[in-house]
């Protein structure tokens, strides 16, 4: 199952959602610092000034050293400045301090800090925070005289300003960022969608486009649009659709002029080879007083006329298979008797061992002449090419996969004790005019009658397939001990009937003589 986030989509929209939130959110955590920065200076910068103001209008009139009546004076007078910012004020001169509020601890007030304002004549202050609360602490040291000539007096103000005010201004902000973030995202995910629905429509065409040439239908072809890189690529697509079809039309050409070549051919040489198998015939029967040397040459003639027939009526059932001009005469007829007629019309019912049904047990709508030429193909190449005893046997069976619709296939089998096929020839012993020489020896064959017989079971529906015996192998030279050869033919035998085709009548040439394809 295709995961959507593993498509072209996905990642276009995961990558623009990336993109957008991590610009939002730098952007936000940006400008949130700066315009905290910029609240929380405003903020201090006026405290510290209305401070200082205060702080000086009260210096000329505490007395040095002050006591810590004049110290509390100074907390109450600078706290009481400023009612509406609730100013908590501490005063403090060596040993002595006084605060604005009673049992006031100053906890926010630090060492560090109060050692910080000791020594220096500038304005020092601390953001802390204590339970949960954000305060602004700012301590100023009180110095006399004129500004050139002011001393460090040792009398300092620290002052305790809650920003709440402040905090939820930067409260507000961090709520305002976050709310922009949702929409920043969920605009984000359109733009992606845009953006991949731009991108696929063309891949999806491309695509399609490809399983439709994968079809077979090679006038496909893409519409350009624009000028981008995806014009391009439909452009190329189209280009290379063009180059295959015409490539693909120039080659069924050449092998439809190659078809009809040998059909033509091997309708020409039937009427004189017809006329050389009636001398042959005639030669035949005077050999045995002709003289041994004449009497070898005629029968050796006779013989490769023989061949030469065979080869020609193969050559014309090739070319039909391959025009699609072969088609199937179905009747209804007992599979076990045509494979006993079969061996009967070759005399190799003494030959071929058979475990074949009664009769009438295994009945099915067949073609009595292709099945007698496959089965007679199969027969005659395992014993030409392999060794005795040949066996035929026939059986019914239900495919596993296939029992649902209740077809019954008949399993035809032709096995031989010969040395088997070796294994790197398996895969090509139905290829035409296929021949090995490591394998079984050959005489007479045109490498044409395994093909044949294939050709015969896939017009019923079947399969044929070639094999060793489990108890040999075809690698290893030896003689019946190794096994053999076992071909197996499958042939559907259910409710529904192959499609029937009318074979194209062939004139028949006046002294032509049928010669019998095994």
């Amino acid at each position: 199952m295709n995961r959507p986030l593993r498509g072209l989509r996905g990642r276009l929209l995961i990558a623009f959602v990336l993109v957008t939130a991590v610009a939002t959110l730098t952007t936000g955590a940006l400008t949130f610092r700066e315009a905290r920065v910029a609240v929380l200076q405003q903020s201090q910068d006026t405290i510290i000034k209305r401070l200082r103001a205060h702080v000086d209008g009260l210096a000329p009139g505490i007395a040095y050293p002050p006591t810590q009546s004049d110290l509390e004076r100074v907390a109450l007078e600078v706290a009481a400045a400023e009612p509406a910012q609730n100013w908590r004020v501490l005063a403090t001169y060596r040993g002595l301090q006084a605060t604005s509020r009673p049992q006031d601890t100053f906890a926010e007030l630090s060492a560090d800090m109060r050692s910080a304002v000791g020594s220096r004549r500038a304005a020092v202050f601390q953001r802390v925070r204590t339970d949960g609360r954000s305060s602004l602490v700012v301590g100023l040291p009180v110095t006399f005289g004129e500004p050139a000539e002011r001393p460090a007096s040792g009398v300092a103000v620290f002052l305790t300003v809650p920003q709440t005010g402040e905090q939820g201004y930067v409260d507000a902000l961090v709520t305002a960022i976050g709310r922009a973030v949702v929409p920043a995202l969920g605009l984000a995910v359109l733009l992606a969608l845009l953006a991949a629905r731009g991108v696929l429509r063309p891949v999806r065409e491309l695509r399609r486009a490809t399983r439709s040439i994968a079809e077979g239908h090679l006038d496909t072809r893409l519409a350009v649009n624009g000028s981008d890189e995806l014009a391009d690529l439909s452009h190329t697509f189209n280009e290379t659709a063009a180059a295959l079809e015409e490539s693909v039309a120039e080659l069924r050409r050449m092998e439809a002029r190659a078809r009809r070549f040998v059909a033509d051919v091997s309708h020409e040489l039937r009427t004189p080879l017809a006329a050389m198998s009636a001398v042959t015939d005639v030669l035949d029967e005077d050999a045995a007083r002709l003289d041994p040397d004449t009497a070898m040459a005629v029968r050796l003639i006779s013989g490769e006329t023989v061949k030469l027939a065979r080869l020609v009526n193969d050559l014309m059932e090739i070319s039909r298979f391959d025009a699609g001009a072969a088609g199937l005469q179905l009747d209804d007829l007992d599979l076990a008797e045509s494979l006993r007629r079969t061996l009967a019309a070759r005399g190799w019912q003494d030959t071929v061992d058979t475990r074949l049904p009664g009769p009438g047990e295994l009945r099915g709508r067949v073609d009595p002449r292709r099945l007698d030429v496959a089965v007679a193909n199969l027969v005659g190449n395992a014993l030409r090419h392999g060794a005795c005893p040949v066996q035929l046997r026939l059986y019914e069976r239900e495919m596993p996969d296939l029992a649902a619709d209740g077809t019954v296939w008949a399993v035809i089998e032709v096995t031989d004790s010969g040395p088997g096929i070796p294994a790197d020839v398996l895969p090509h012993v139905f290829d035409r005019f296929y021949k090995s020489d490591t394998a079984r020896t050959r005489s007479e064959g045109s490498g044409l009658g395994l093909s044949i017989a294939a050709e015969n079971v896939r017009l019923h529906g079947g399969t044929v397939r070639a094999a060793n015996r489990p108890e040999g192998d075809g690698a290893e030279s030896g003689g019946a001990e190794s096994g053999g050869a076992v071909f197996t033919v499958e042939i559907p035998l259910g409710k529904e009937e192959p499609e029937e085709m009318e074979e194209p009548e062939e004139k028949e040439q006046p002294g032509e003589k049928e010669v019998r394809e095994t």
